[in-house]
């Protein structure tokens, strides 16, 4: 979700309206280059007007990672980041609706029991994390879990009705990441504030700590200050038993949330510091632990250093992570795919077209709609078809098009 940011002025050049968004968003140079697939130097000769406007797919980019829009870098109002990066699933108006309609039940109407609420968000979760249209298949179920959870803490009492927020929290997640990368950034952040406010009014650490890593996202989407997303995940560490398993899994996913946050602004000793404390975690939980939503465990904490290497501008260090990687130890298809796509974004750092897309291909091959809704996958297609390496530029324009990624 972009930042809110005021207007540039209407006589700035490029060259400062790119300074001025870089500014914005607390990136060095070396950062934001690293982001865009280029030197600190040309970063530079942007910024000084030694290099001209670059093409649209590298504006695109450039928005993208400063969380703004192309008019914004250009000073052409016709122009949107939005209209050439963001998908709309075709099931987004029916969600968007459940989200901002209510189906009020009647009074007396039986709600559903916090067990029954539990196991379908449960099924719910299988869902998400399984192979095929992940998006599409957990549409179909959100809609009537929003209302069900609405009504069942409306109509219960006590330790049922904080079980039933606990639910109803996890379904707001779901919602969250189904909208991720839409064209409604309104609605994630919505989404991740009513979560997170069911987690509270449960009064369950447990719940706030899921809520904290999902807030997190948002955080750093939006490129919030990165001491804002700290101070979150620490509040939530706080409240959790580092000697239960489940209290443990929580805390080790913050500690995550604040090196990938760290990371994202180039913070590399603090980054690193922290994922520590969640490999530490991953290994007190065991070899092959994997929390069943959350995912938390040893392969997700090494996959992670790979997305850390790669906003670190460390391009050569996250290929040495992807070789030593074992995705199978993986449990969520949607997971494997994003970590795909990080390896190819690595490559990419290196002008490595060829391995580029062939991983992209494994990514939409292992989790389609991953791949759909991945804003670095559709800012590079265009590009690598039309002037990556000739031996992959037709698969790069055929995966553009399944897509739906404007060429």
């Amino acid at each position: 979700m972009p930042a809110q940011q005021d207007t540039a002025p209407a006589n700035q050049t490029f060259a400062q309206r790119a300074r001025t968004a870089r500014d914005r968003t607390g990136l060095t140079r070396p950062v934001a280059a690293g982001l865009v697939g280029r030197s600190a130097e040309w970063v530079k000769g942007i910024e000084t007007g030694a290099i001209g406007m670059p093409r649209l797919p590298m504006l695109i980019r450039l928005a993208t990672v400063y969380e703004c829009d192309v008019a914004d870098l250009t000073g052409d109002d016709r122009i949107s980041a939005a209209t050439y990066t963001k998908a709309a699933h075709a099931d987004l108006p029916a969600i968007k609706r459940a989200l901002t309609t209510y189906r009020l039940v009647p009074g007396d109407s039986r709600p559903e029991s916090a067990e029954v609420l539990h196991a379908r968000v449960r099924q719910a979760w299988k869902l998400w994390h399984g192979t095929g249209d992940h998006r599409s298949r957990i549409a179909t179920l959100l809609p009537d879990l929003l209302v069900d959870t609405q009504h069942a803490v409306r109509a219960l009492d006590g330790p049922s009705r904080r079980q039933a927020l606990i639910a109803q929290a996890q379904t707001y997640h779901l919602a969250q990441l189904f909208l991720a990368f839409q064209p409604t950034p309104e609605l994630v952040m919505m989404t991740g504030d009513r979560s997170m406010a069911a987690a509270q009014e449960a009064d369950s650490p447990r719940a706030i700590a899921g809520a904290a890593w999902y807030m997190n996202h948002v955080y750093r989407d939006a490129n919030e200050a990165a001491e804002a997303r700290v101070e979150l995940a620490e509040q939530a560490s706080a409240l959790l038993r580092q000697d239960n398993e489940e209290d443990l899994a929580r805390w080790g996913l913050l500690q995550l949330a604040v090196a990938l946050s760290f990371a994202k602004v180039g913070r590399a000793g603090d980054a690193w510091r922290y994922w520590d404390r969640a490999a530490d975690a991953a290994r007190r939980l065991g070899e092959g632990y994997a929390h069943p939503w959350l995912i938390f465990g040893d392969g997700v904490v090494s996959a992670y250093a790979l997305t850390m290497h790669n906003d670190l501008v460390q391009p050569g260090k996250a290929l040495d992570v992807a070789n030593a990687l074992d995705l199978d130890t993986v449990p969520s298809a949607t997971r494997r795919a994003y970590h795909f796509v990080e390896m190819a974004r690595a490559h990419g750092l290196r002008d490595e077209g060829v391995a580029q897309v062939a991983l992209l291909q494994k990514a939409f091959k292992t989790s389609p709609e991953t791949v759909r809704f991945n804003m670095h996958t559709r800012m590079v297609l265009p590009e690598l078809a039309r002037t990556g390496p000739r031996a992959v530029r037709s698969d790069a324009r055929e995966l553009a098009l399944a897509l739906g990624v404007p060429m």
